[in-house]
């Protein structure tokens, strides 16, 4: 049957009818045949079952309640997927890989570039890529010294902190405002060189604005490719904003009247547009929220001076407790 059921050229013309027929009139043979040299399952190393935990579980229970970030969830779980059939190739006998994940988070202020470096430790751990899942949070003060050698020993000892977890490096632009004579160009240097000492047994994530970070990367040739994994974080828009204030606010036990909701749209849309590349998204709106709580705290305490609020009192934040300082 093979002689007849693998054609060649011929004479340049395709006969598929007659093929058919051949593999029709030879099933039987085929099956038996197949049948013979078939991989039997003990040929190939058996694939040993993950556990059934599902370790995605717990880090979707984080990133689902997370405004907006649709492309930041979708890595992540990109992430996981990889850690996931990395592990059951290796099962299976299998080039497991060696993958680097290193990271660059690309975002202005507020956009959840911190929360995620933790939510992505965490699922480091979870997955057996690093022993501790820890989050080491640094910024250019934290790693730069005074004099020379001392900016070297001050990130050596960060890296030692960071093993088996996340070294979280934000605005890490600023390590090279100062020019070559800056200490900042030692700590870059520095952090490569952990990157090769420690491989695999550190997370190293750079975040800070674009543009800057961008800029960053040009500084150093070799810089681009040890961070395989790029990340941009989107500012939120104004219906987002919102939504993140009225969960913040429930968090807290409170709620913000339709009036009071308004009034917070319309500062939002003003305050995007003046500050366009200064505005802290998130973070804005917490501050804001959180300043209105304790407006609302004197509020009824002048108001309910020899009594008790009502719950729905306690609860409710209206427009008079949302206050900015005026830029003028």
């Amino acid at each position: 049957m093979s002689g007849h059921v693998i054609s060649g050229p011929g004479n340049g013309t395709a006969r598929p009818s007659r093929q058919i027929n051949v593999v029709l009139r030879s099933q039987d043979s085929f099956q038996t045949t197949a049948s013979a040299h078939a991989l039997e399952p003990e040929s190939l190393p058996p694939v040993k079952p993950l556990p059934s935990v599902d370790h995605y579980a717990d880090i979707q229970k984080e990133l689902e309640p997370m405004i907006g970030m649709d492309n930041v969830k979708s890595l992540v779980y990109e992430i996981y997927a990889l850690l996931y059939i990395s592990r059951m190739r290796s099962e299976a006998g299998l080039s497991g890989g060696s993958q680097v994940y290193h990271m660059i988070f690309k975002g202005n202020p507020g956009t959840g570039k911190t929360t995620i470096a933790r939510i992505v430790a965490k699922l480091f751990q979870k997955m057996g890529v690093l022993s501790k899942g820890h989050l080491i949070e640094v910024e250019r003060a934290d790693l730069v010294g005074e004099y020379i050698g001392h900016t070297a020993q001050k990130t050596r000892d960060l890296v030692r902190k960071a093993i088996g977890g996340v070294l979280f490096v934000d605005e890490a632009y600023s390590l090279a405002r100062g020019g070559e004579k800056d200490f900042g160009k030692e700590a870059i240097d520095t952090l490569v060189k952990a990157m090769e000492d420690h491989r695999n047994q550190f997370v190293l994530i750079l975040a800070g604005y674009p543009a800057e970070i961008e800029d960053f990367l040009l500084t150093n040739p070799g810089l681009p490719s040890r961070f395989p994994i790029q990340i941009e974080f989107p500012d939120y828009s104004v219906d987002q904003l919102i939504q993140i204030g009225e969960l913040m606010a429930k968090d807290r036990d409170y709620v913000l009247l339709p009036q009071t909701v308004f009034k917070l749209r319309q500062h939002l849309m003003q305050e995007k547009q003046n500050t366009m590349f200064s505005f802290s998204n998130a973070r804005y709106v917490r501050n804001s929220i959180e300043k209105a709580i304790r407006y609302q705290a004197v509020r009824l305490l002048n108001h309910f001076a020899n009594s008790i609020p009502p719950k729905q009192e306690l609860m409710t934040i209206r427009p008079e407790d949302l206050k900015w300082e005026s830029k003028i």
